[in-house]
């Protein structure tokens, strides 16, 4: 699963590195080393372009815009439904109903630093949490899916981030991971004419996951109240994952 992250870069930078647009109208958001369920964050969509009038032009382009965690389907009554829309399985993507549509037009990137997971460990009842980021500090690109809620001003975008099994060495904290999705497919999972879910959402290559690392890191990240870069250093003297191999 994914149920925390951290994203601290700026909106400045992520349209650079992601050749974007920003949203119109929205103020930037701040870093955020704790990120959690229903929080504003950062996504990368496809934008259709419209003319003066609202007409689609046919054209389009990559936006950065701020939606909020945790997906709420235009069909909701209400939008408490997207408390329990913050993940969205690789494995049932074209078959739920709250993410099927989505699934097929609808996809996002969700910018990270990295993301957090907890594991059990070796001398002690509670769990260890560890930040998983790229070794060489490059942005994450997990996969994720965007909808809209209501209409005119009153109109909510949402989003979830899809999860895959984990594999490699990430196995050894948990037995799920975000899909994340190296710079050479960013351009396929958003391209709304692409509907070949199953081949857009094929797994993160192996060597890409071996290019994480897994960080030990201080369990003040537990409480969401808790937020900063200290959050995301490395903490010395911690055992591994239970019934698992030494990682550091």
């Amino acid at each position: 699963m994914c149920g925390r992250y951290a994203a601290s870069r700026r909106p400045e930078d992520l349209v650079l590195e992601f050749e974007a647009v920003p949203a119109a109208g929205q103020p930037p958001l701040a870093a955020d080393y704790n990120v959690a369920p229903t929080k504003d964050v950062y996504v990368v969509r496809h934008a259709r372009e419209r003319d003066s009038e609202g007409v689609p032009t046919g054209g389009g382009h990559r936006e950065l815009r701020s939606v909020r965690w945790g997906l709420v389907p235009s069909w909701a009554k209400d939008v408490s439904v997207g408390n329990r829309m913050l993940n969205a399985r690789v494995e049932s993507l074209t078959e739920k109903p709250a993410f099927r549509s989505a699934a097929r037009s609808r996809r996002c990137l969700v910018p990270a630093d990295g993301w957090f997971e907890w594991a059990k460990r070796l001398d002690s009842p509670a769990k260890q949490p560890y930040f998983i980021t790229p070794e060489d500090g490059s942005v994450l690109a997990m996969a994720g899916l965007w909808e809209v809620w209501g209409k005119g001003e009153d109109r909510l975008y949402t989003c979830t981030v899809v999860t895959a099994p984990a594999t490699g060495a990430l196995t050894e904290i948990h037995d799920r991971m975000p899909l994340v999705l190296p710079r050479e497919r960013w351009a396929e999972w958003l391209d709304p004419a692409r509907e070949d879910v199953a081949e857009l959402a094929r797994p993160t290559p192996p060597e890409f996951v071996e290019g994480l690392e897994l960080r030990p890191v201080s369990p003040a990240v537990n409480s969401v109240r808790n937020n900063g870069p200290e959050l995301l250093a490395r903490a010395d003297g911690v055992a591994a994952p239970a019934d698992q191999p030494a990682l550091f």
